[in-house]
């Protein structure tokens, strides 16, 4: 029975310490699974810092000497600053990474960007990583020391060069076949249309058609609407999409085209937009900061007229500027918050 009693505190300080660190994770990150990186970092600080304190109350109701327990608190401050130690190198450099990146803003929250094999829209910018959303509509957290030591390709939101490559056969000319890649540009919506011969192959000759696309929200579909078109225009004419040495397991009509014929009366089937589903959270964040920026000017402009006029003071200026700052306060918050 004494035995029991002389481990009765540090069993009291166990219940109580996994009850508190279990309401406490609850409390901070449990309610909200999707705040931002950002947001969760302090928590999680918080978190680490708790469960050292709890760590430290057991090391204190171990039913040993005073010595022995200076001696367990003294191997718990070892382990802590060991920890510490061996990956301090990589949280410091990703902190200094993401602060980097936002005094330079290579790109900003719904760009494209492409780094290595990684390409999506920037979703989040943390401070230890920032997160993409993949066109498959996966996220991918990227740490900043990964961002800021490889090349980021960021598409440019003024535009950017949509292209596709067809090969034909040698006796196609490029004068019929260059109009006709150009015209397939324009229908698909891109500007500024060129077509390059880019490789004179062994048995075909590589073309290049590409134009100006503006709306570069729409790059995925834009790039299949292109490889649409080229088909549509391309047969139409009567040119054929195949190298000369084709081989086939069929007999086919050697002096016949191979183009598919399309039923004329068939109604075109609608395609859906791959950017509204692959994108969505990328395009509520961009949104939201938007909005946020819109807001936050609009504050900065009625707080200088509120001190360069001071009769200007009057109930409705104060009511918008506060009405402006609980809105910038719900949009930093995560989406399930504000709503």
């Amino acid at each position: 029975m004494d035995g029991v009693l002389m481990f009765m505190p540090l069993l009291a300080t166990g219940l109580i310490g996994g009850l508190l660190l279990r309401f406490a994770h609850w409390l901070l990150l449990g309610r909200s699974p999707e705040l931002s990186n950002e947001r969760k970092l302090p928590r999680q600080l918080f978190m680490l810092f708790l469960t050292f304190a709890v760590g430290a109350a057991l090391a204190m109701s171990l039913p040993v000497s005073e010595g022995n327990k200076n001696q367990v608190l003294g191997l718990l401050g070892l382990i802590v600053s060991g920890l510490f130690a061996f990956s301090s190198t990589t949280i410091v450099a990703n902190l200094m990474a993401g602060g980097m990146l936002r005094v330079t803003r290579p790109f900003r929250t719904g760009d494209f960007i492409r780094v290595g094999e990684n390409f999506g829209r920037v979703s989040d910018l943390g401070l230890l990583d920032t997160e993409i959303q993949t066109e498959h509509r996966d996220l991918i957290a990227l740490p900043n020391t990964y961002l800021i030591t490889n090349p980021v390709t960021t598409v440019r939101a003024s535009g950017t060069i949509v292209s596709t490559t067809v090969s034909l056969g040698y006796d196609v000319h490029h004068a019929r076949v260059e109009p006709l890649l150009e015209q397939a540009a324009i229908q698909c919506g891109l500007s500024e249309p060129f077509v390059q011969v880019q490789e004179l192959g062994d048995y075909s000759v590589s073309y290049r058609v590409a134009g100006l696309l503006t709306e570069v929200k729409s790059l995925l579909t834009t790039r299949s609407e292109l490889n649409r078109h080229v088909l549509d225009v391309l047969h139409e004419d009567g040119v054929e999409i195949a190298s000369p040495a084709i081989m086939n397991q069929r007999r086919i009509d050697e002096t016949g085209p191979i183009i598919p014929v399309r039923d004329r009366g068939a109604p075109r089937v609608s395609q859906s937009k791959a950017e509204e589903i692959a994108f969505d959270k990328a395009d509520a964040a961009e949104a939201r900061e938007a909005q946020r920026l819109e807001l936050e000017k609009e504050l900065a402009e009625l707080a200088t007229t509120a001190k360069s006029t001071p009769e200007a003071k009057d109930a409705r200026l104060t009511e918008r500027i506060q009405t402006l700052k609980t809105q910038i306060g719900d949009l930093n918050k995560p989406p399930e918050e504000s709503s």
